[in-house]
């Protein structure tokens, strides 16, 4: 089994690795990490939870050690371009605790906040400046900014850059640094216009791939129910009263929904809170401390909000509306069983959202397993699925699976007996 000093890693990083409890490298950290200690360029497919913060921060750390040169004001060496303020923000944690021996300065800049702060910390110089694109821009144009010392680039999550409209700034940004460099990109999938970004910007580059877009991580037990629309909020109360929900992120398709979702279960006694566009910064940074800190059970997360989510201990991910994109489902489920853990994806699917639901198990190549036994299942939502070509329902040992009119009653609720089937019962490797 290789072992993080196997990697030929300096030992102040082996240190603060060993202080995390790290010993064995993921996939793509054992093939990158060699490689871009020798300074190749690398083009990196990988999802969320693979490793890959990690994977780039570690060799670029050991790499600025080994030339060690004060850090110039406005002048970064290391840029790190991400979509979303919580991946910048967590990423510099990276950076902060894998470099914590080695004291280079960092900082971390997004919009939505005063830029003040950001300006005077880039005046005191940095060694690491992880970005996101639209601020960078800004503070490039009003010259508090100079990429032409940037020795390592790394793009972050290039296909949500796409999605987000960035890609246009990103070449800009580029076009400012002065080559030789090396360039990291890394995307959970390769449409054609991330294929030219990167062919235009890596030179000699080396292509490493980890669990493939089609493939759904297997450690993760999935599970639809199907239900009408108005009875889902009951449903997630349900679920959420289960204590093997230790800690639970829900998805919903909209801002507003995931308000009322998250009003709804504070109203019902479940620790939640909600993440989105609307929110501001420091709003929405808050929800997250509170998140990872335990003090909220459950986050309510539309998809681009929940984009730079990298909470460890996510035991289920709830889809309290299905994406319409089936790569959105593979994204959102990814959140749980990372890191070698295992985890739960629970679906609920309503009348208009069987489409939907064939949509992801022919992308996943997957027939998801229908659980029946729950107290608002909706049977006839179930059969429209199968008469659709989708998952046949599976009647699943479950010790007093209720009747319809149990179902309709009040009282029916939780008393099911014979466990949960969807209770995460495995637990981390």
């Amino acid at each position: 089994m290789t072992t993080f000093s196997d990697l030929g890693l300096i030992e102040p990083l082996l240190r603060a690795l060993t202080t995390e409890g790290y010993t064995t490298p993921t996939p793509i950290q054992t093939q990158a990490i060699p490689l871009l200690l020798q300074g190749r360029d690398m083009l990196g497919i990988a999802q969320t939870g693979t490793g890959k913060t990690a994977a780039f921060a570690l060799p670029i750390l050991q790499r600025l050690d080994a030339n060690r040169v004060k850090a110039a004001p406005r002048n970064p060496r290391a840029l790190i371009l991400t979509p979303t303020r919580e991946l910048a923000v967590q990423i510099n944690e990276g950076f902060s605790t894998y470099g914590k021996h080695l004291g280079f300065k960092r900082a971390v800049i997004y919009g939505g906040v005063g830029q003040g702060p950001q300006v005077s910390a880039l005046n005191a110089g940095v060694d690491i400046l992880v970005a996101t694109p639209g601020r960078l821009l800004d503070l490039m144009n009003q010259r508090h900014i100079n990429l032409q010392n940037v020795e390592f680039l790394v793009l972050d999550e290039a296909d949500r850059m796409l999605d987000m409209g960035f890609i246009r700034d990103v070449k800009v940004i580029v076009s400012k640094i002065v080559v030789p460099r090396q360039t990291l990109l890394f995307s959970a999938t390769m449409p054609e216009a991330i294929m030219s970004l990167a062919k235009g910007i890596l030179k000699n580059y080396e292509r490493i791939e980890v669990t493939p877009q089609s493939t759904t991580v297997e450690r993760i037990a999935q599970r639809v129910m199907f239900v009408a629309r108005e009875d889902k909020r009951r449903l997630l109360t349900d679920l959420l009263n289960d204590k093997a929900v230790t800690r639970a992120l829900v998805f919903t398709r909209t801002k507003h929904a995931a308000n009322r979702v998250a009003e709804h279960l504070a109203k019902s006694g479940v620790s939640a809170d909600a993440i989105h566009g609307n929110k501001s910064q420091n709003a929405r940074q808050r929800s997250l401390d509170a998140f990872k800190s335990g003090k909220a059970r459950v986050l309510v997360a539309t998809d681009i909000a929940a984009r730079g989510i990298d909470v460890d201990g996510i035991s289920h991910v709830i889809n309290f509306e299905l994406p319409t994109d089936p790569e959105s489902y593979v994204h959102r489920i990814g959140r749980t069983a990372r890191a070698g853990t295992s985890g739960a994806a629970i679906s609920f699917c309503d009348a208009d959202e069987v489409g939907d639901l064939r949509s992801i198990e022919r992308a996943t190549r997957q027939t998801i397993e229908v659980d029946t036994t729950h107290a608002f299942h909706a049977a006839h939502i179930a059969t429209r699925s199968e008469r659709s070509g989708g998952p046949r329902p599976q009647n699943r040992p479950s010790g007093n699976r209720p009747s319809q009119g149990d179902r309709n009653s009040r009282n029916s609720r939780g008393g099911k007996g014979g466990g949960r089937p969807w209770e995460n019962r495995s637990k981390a490797a």
